[in-house]
């Protein structure tokens, strides 16, 4: 018993002696002094970096804005992207820097191996602590990385699918949202499981019309333009007679296309459609032989479903010679 109090006192001792030691050698006067100094200079250089990066992604955004040509609003909505990001990257490694100077300063004998030593230690120390933060960090990166989206996109949050809006930043932590009520919404990156992007930042909404008469529906619609509230936040564009073909002498069949900020298809689906057949019905003489019917449209998707349709119909193609003789066989 008394060998074992011995051992523990002397192991105590030791403990004591070296949390002492790096008590003295981290957390002396001189250290704090120069650890709050290189924090200091750390944070005013990441903040003048970050002025300088922030005017130039507004730069980038208004020239995003001015464009009219759609690739090269998205290769400039990129870019503004990535300074707006880099804009946390930058003030982090400020402050890293400034912590490499502060030890190298503060330990200039050190053998490499103790700065190894310590930065494993930190990095084992951060990881348990900051656990959370260090998810958001890694899908964050994963989605900058992917460009699943940018500032300025219209987008939908899976799996929230009422959290819409328009992106105004985007860190490595986490991404604000301007809602169409005008909330902003924070979200961290680890929730976003994913997003549906608005394609041209509008929905593309189609309404199929069986009429009577072309002209009559022609005015039907310019009848329901004018009672539909149009904005950018609203109908974007009105409805336009698109396609229009005549299957007969008295039936047409008239495709009118819409454009509507996100969220908003309801204004066509139901308004659109409740005004056209209360407008038909005090008509004289009702030109609608069904109820209107409102579907998405996008034509660079039903370009690619045409294209899926296309091939899938596609049959395999018979051999030559097993050609010849199924064709033999046939006569016979």
């Amino acid at each position: 018993m008394r060998f074992a109090s011995s051992d523990m006192n002397t192991t105590i001792n030791q403990s004591t002696t070296t949390l002492k030691h790096v008590s003295d050698a981290v957390f002396g006067s001189k250290s704090l002094l120069v650890l709050v100094v290189s924090l200091i200079i750390g944070s005013l250089v990441g903040k003048v970096l970050s002025a300088l990066l922030r005017r130039l992604s507004r730069t980038v955004g208004k020239q995003a804005d001015a464009s009219t040509n759609l690739p090269t609003v998205n290769r400039l909505r990129r870019t503004e992207t990535w300074l707006i990001l880099s804009i946390a990257i930058v003030r982090v490694l400020c402050l890293i820097i400034a912590l490499y100077f502060w030890w190298i300063f503060v330990h200039p004998r050190q053998q490499p191996t103790a700065l190894v030593g310590a930065s494993a230690l930190l990095v084992v120390v951060i990881g348990g602590v900051f656990s959370p933060l260090l998810r958001d960090f890694a899908f964050g990166s994963g989605m900058m990385a992917e460009h699943w989206f940018g500032v300025g996109d219209l987008i939908t949050i899976e799996p929230f699918t009422n959290i819409q809006g328009v992106v105004e930043r985007i860190t490595l932590r986490s991404t604000r949202i301007r809602g169409l009520n005008g909330e902003v919404i924070w979200m961290a990156n680890q929730n976003i499981q994913g997003v549906r992007i608005a394609q041209k930042g509008v929905w593309g909404m189609a309404i199929e019309l069986f009429t009577t008469d072309s002209k009559a529906t022609e005015k039907l619609l310019d009848d329901v333009n004018a009672l539909l509230p149009m904005g950018s936040s609203l109908v974007v564009s009105p409805l336009r007679i698109m396609k229009e073909d005549k299957r007969c002498n008295d039936l047409w069949h008239v495709t009118a296309l819409a454009e509507v900020a996100p969220g908003r298809n309801w204004l066509i689906e139901k308004t659109a459609i409740d005004l056209l057949k209360s407008l038909d019905a005090k008509n004289r003489k009702s030109i609608l032989l069904s109820d209107p019917v409102a579907r998405y449209a996008d034509n660079e998707t039903e370009r690619k479903f045409a294209r899926a349709v296309n091939n899938a119909k596609k049959t395999r193609r018979m051999p030559r010679h097993k050609l010849v003789r199924q064709t033999a066989k046939n006569k016979k």
